[in-house]
């Protein structure tokens, strides 16, 4: 019972596929000539046949055979010595087609009665001028009808009937069938070629619409689910580019959730160590006032700057937190930057002296007025100054100086150091760089990094 339901269930979306329709639509076309040929035929000979039964009932005098069958009984009827009788009959005739003409040759071959007066005709005739007559008006215009008087029908006399073809025929010579027929033939081919149009124009819109759909993006950035209309090939894409979209939604919402915990975790990862390095360094500041060798005060100071880097790091790590959830504010000002560069330079003057680094500042005399947030571009200075102490103090040397980039101003921080370590994630200087990165872009400003074996160059610069 299970498969009969499968069966049925396939022959039924068989017969709703775009597959069935066109293959239907190609069996129209095979039997478009073998079928609808034969039976426009058997239409139009119908068609013809009651045509031409119309046009005999439609002529005047009837037929042309009817008129030849006419004259040949009314001449056997006639005796050819009875000349007053022949004369009537012929009146009679006249009246009854007034359009016609008569006239009658007796058996000595004179013209007898003419209906009406004819001056061709010869007044004797002889049998060569008999048979000249009849090649003359074989098939030609006007019809004539050449009967022998009495019941054998050998003559000699005969009587002549004559009537205009425009009488005998009608006006049209092709069937009143002929464009039936052929409108039928053309409205057959017509609905073929409008069935196929419509066909491959209802798959055009839907795909069309299908395009249209994948470009729309909704408020969080994806696709908008589209309309589901047949279970047809393209109803089944339909269906899977929904599927898709539902997908997506619930991968950016399970990403949205992860990197909300992830900030999170930071956010109180950053608090609770702060309480801990406070109460670390209180005690190595009570530690330092006590009478300790020389190797003792040295442990001293490198614990405290190993605080210090963590507590940098711990900083860091909120500030990045706060940055990526939209949390930090930046109002953006003109400020001369030249001016902040040397106030953050000179903060950091007596740690690159006590690192041994010499510092080499070349900046222009004048103003060079950016739109920056202030406290966010000397967190930017910071973190390049911090990260030149950490990981190109060998070279002993940083520059600061103004420089060109693509005709314009830029402020330039070099080093002959390892150069600035963009990976070196252990000590933080991934996420002091990524903190810069972010500013940089926030403030409408760019920057470009330069590494070789003499150090590294940093160039910051406006969009």
């Amino acid at each position: 019972m299970s498969k009969l339901k499968q069966w049925r269930s396939r022959r039924i979306k068989f017969r709703q596929t775009l597959l069935s329709r066109y293959l239907l639509i190609i069996l129209f076309a095979f039997l478009f000539i073998p079928i609808i040929f034969p039976l426009a035929s058997i239409i139009y000979i119908i068609l013809n046949q009651q045509s031409n039964n119309h046009d005999t009932d439609y002529l005047k005098y009837g037929s042309t055979s009817a008129l030849t069958a006419m004259l040949y009984e009314e001449a056997a009827k006639l005796d050819e010595s009875a000349a007053p009788q022949i004369d009537r009959k012929l009146n009679e005739l006249k009246e009854q087609y007034p359009d016609a003409s008569f006239f009658w040759v007796d058996a000595s071959g004179t013209t007898r009665l003419q209906l009406p007066q004819q001056k061709k005709l010869p007044q004797h005739w002889t049998p060569a001028d008999a048979i000249q007559f009849m090649k003359d008006h074989v098939d030609s215009d006007p019809f004539t009808v050449v009967a022998f008087i009495g019941p054998n029908k050998a003559g000699p006399a005969f009587i002549v009937l004559q009537v205009p073809r425009s009488i005998t025929r009608q006006a049209t010579p092709v069937g009143s069938g002929t464009p039936f027929y052929i409108a039928f033939l053309f409205i057959m081919f017509a609905f073929f070629v409008l069935l196929s149009l419509l066909f491959f124009r209802h798959i055009r819109k839907r795909l069309l619409q299908l395009q249209i759909a994948m470009t729309i993006q909704g408020e969080d950035g994806l696709p908008v689910p589209i309309k589901w209309h047949k279970e047809d090939e393209i109803g089944q894409l339909e269906a899977a580019f929904n599927d898709m979209v539902s997908q997506l939604r619930e991968s950016k919402e399970r990403e949205r959730a992860e990197e909300e915990l992830r900030k999170s975790l930071i956010a109180n990862l950053s608090h609770d160590l702060r309480t801990p390095l406070t109460v670390m360094n209180s005690h190595l500041y009570s530690l330092r006032n006590e009478s300790l060798s020389a190797a003792g005060q040295a442990a001293v100071k490198q614990m405290e700057l190993k605080i210090a880097s963590v507590g940098s790091l711990m900083e860091n790590l909120l500030s990045y937190t706060l940055m990526t959830s939209g949390r930090y504010p930046l109002k953006l000002e003109q400020h001369d930057v030249l001016r902040l560069v040397r106030e953050s330079a000179a903060a950091w003057y007596p740690l690159w002296e006590q690192e041994g680094i010499d510092a080499d500042i070349d900046l222009k005399a004048e103003k060079l007025l950016w739109n920056v947030d202030k406290e966010g571009f000397r967190r930017v200075l910071d973190n390049l100054f911090q990260n030149v102490v950490r990981h190109a103090a060998s070279g002993q040397y940083i520059r600061i100086s103004t420089g060109e980039h693509h005709s314009r101003t830029a402020l330039v921080i070099s080093d002959r150091g390892g150069g600035l370590n963009t990976s070196s994630s252990s000590k933080g200087a991934g996420i002091g760089l990524a903190i810069v990165d972010y500013l940089i872009h926030e403030m409408q400003l760019d920057w470009q990094t330069d590494s070789s074996e003499s150090g590294m160059r940093i160039t910051i610069f406006p969009k």
